[in-house]
């Protein structure tokens, strides 16, 4: 059993998805947490993309581990994947209406993350090859 939110002395949790979280930012958490989600959604937030496009931009990734975060966003709701008939063919990602909303949140995270680098870090050039 998750734990549970208290508002005004009384206990809550919301149930979705066939399962229980413990406050609204554990159901955010749900959508864009991990190592990868949030870092796709950042390069698909002003245009759509091809794959072998945000396997450039995020060259950590595996193809696998790629795949398996645009799957599951695709089952979430928050992105769409667009096949054209087209030989060979393209396939596009990019947000659904309702993914749309996931904008600020993610803007908002990438500039906590951006002061907090700044402050704490310093932005330097990587080498080509490295």
């Amino acid at each position: 059993m998750s734990e549970s939110m208290i508002i005004d002395g009384k206990k809550y949790k919301y149930r979705l998805l066939n399962q229980e979280f413990h406050c609204a930012l554990d159901v955010t958490m749900h959508y864009i947490g991990g190592k990868w989600k949030a870092v796709v959604l950042w390069y698909l937030r002003k245009e759509k993309k091809r794959f072998s496009e945000l396997k450039l931009l995020i060259p950590d990734i595996t193809d696998k581990m790629l795949s398996l975060q645009l799957k599951a966003l695709e089952e979430d709701g928050i992105i769409k994947r667009t096949l054209y008939s087209e030989v060979p063919p393209r396939v596009e990602y990019e947000f659904t209406e309702e993914g749309k909303s996931l904008i600020p949140v993610v803007e908002a995270i990438a500039q906590w993350g951006k002061v907090k680098a700044n402050t704490e870090g310093k932005l330097v050039e990587v080498e080509e090859g490295s």
